[in-house]
């Protein structure tokens, strides 16, 4: 029973990536506005209703990948020993996502991105992938602070992490001069609560 649903939930994963990769080919080529379900779907050589299984909109597809990555994140925070301090194992699970991730970045990822985040209406479902998981990084990290402000410290570290994350990505991606890995650790560094390095006492 256990092979039977492993196979199942493969089969649903592959469908959900080949679906993003559709949409991603679609909106290199003809601009995320011309964009359909249908051609989508017509892409990724599956039925209207299977694309409606899986995604709400085209625009949840196009961001599907920063959604698994993401989530990723919290599973990587999950497994590092308590005690540490908050940032730093935020800090280190973005190292070791970046270093998963985006250790050799494909130029045609950075060129779709680019056109992604050229369309302003696009904003709002990029921003909303990353709310979605900021509440999910929040709920790891209230289990690891104590006092009465914890749920509240929880979802402003998780919200000021994931903020500098997006800004150095977006750095990067307008500017790959050097690795994505030291433009993230620039900026959660600038980010960290305790202060830039040269600033804390």
């Amino acid at each position: 029973m256990d092979q039977v649903t492993g196979l199942r939930e493969r089969k649903k994963a592959a469908t959900r990536l080949a679906l993003h990769e559709a949409a991603l080919r679609l909106a290199a080529t003809q601009g995320p506005d011309r964009v359909t379900v249908e051609a989508i779907a017509d892409a990724a050589n599956v039925s209207r209703r299977t694309f409606s299984n899986y995604f709400s909109s085209k625009e949840e597809a196009f961001f599907h990948g920063d959604t698994v990555r993401l989530r990723r994140m919290r599973e990587l925070i999950r497994d590092q020993a308590p005690g540490e301090r908050p940032w730093t194992v935020l800090s280190r699970a973005a190292e070791r996502l970046t270093a998963e991730v985006y250790g050799d970045p494909d130029p045609a990822w950075l060129a779709h991105r680019r056109q992604l985040r050229a369309h302003p209406s696009l904003l709002a479902h990029h921003l909303a992938a990353y709310t979605t998981v900021e509440r999910e990084v929040a709920a790891e990290l209230a289990s690891r602070l104590t006092g009465p402000h914890a749920a509240l410290r929880s979802r402003v570290l998780a919200a000021s992490f994931l903020a500098a994350l997006r800004v150095a990505i977006q750095h990067w991606i307008d500017h790959p001069d050097g690795p994505l890995l030291d433009t993230i650790r620039t900026a959660l560094a600038e980010a960290d609560p305790a202060g830039p390095p040269a600033h804390r006492d």
